[in-house]
């Protein structure tokens, strides 16, 4: 099974701005969706913004006007711009294709994650 290769992470201070990529493990266009999660030390990863095959993107709240999503199908290749970013953003971030989609979020993904990539964000 190919694997999801996210790049892009680093460390930032609060109130800074990275762009993470996802060079995604199948055709973006061949799931009902691709989304980003992360998990922080010490917890369990989490959903933070998906972005259904019409392009609906979906952000949990508290990224919600910080974060956007996108994808370039001629690269194959999923995004997370993440501006103003704070403390609580520090995770490794993964990405994933997702088997089940309804308006917009993803509620389940294939278990097709790579390594992700450590973001931390100094106060």
């Amino acid at each position: 099974q190919v694997q999801a290769a996210e790049s892009g992470g680093g460390s930032v201070p609060a109130g800074g701005s990275l762009k993470l990529s996802c060079r995604a493990p199948v055709d973006i266009f061949s799931s009902c969706g691709m989304a980003w999660y992360r998990q922080a030390p010490g917890k369990e990863r989490s959903l933070v913004s998906s972005i259904s095959i019409d392009g609906t993107d979906r952000y949990v709240e508290s990224v919600r006007g910080r974060f956007t999503i996108s994808r370039d199908a001629a690269k194959n290749t999923l995004y997370l711009q993440m501006n103003r970013l704070k403390t609580e953003d520090t995770a490794v971030y993964y990405c994933a294709s997702c088997k089940l989609c309804s308006d917009g979020w993803c509620w389940e993904n294939h278990d097709d994650w790579g390594q992700g990539t450590q973001v931390t964000v100094s106060s």
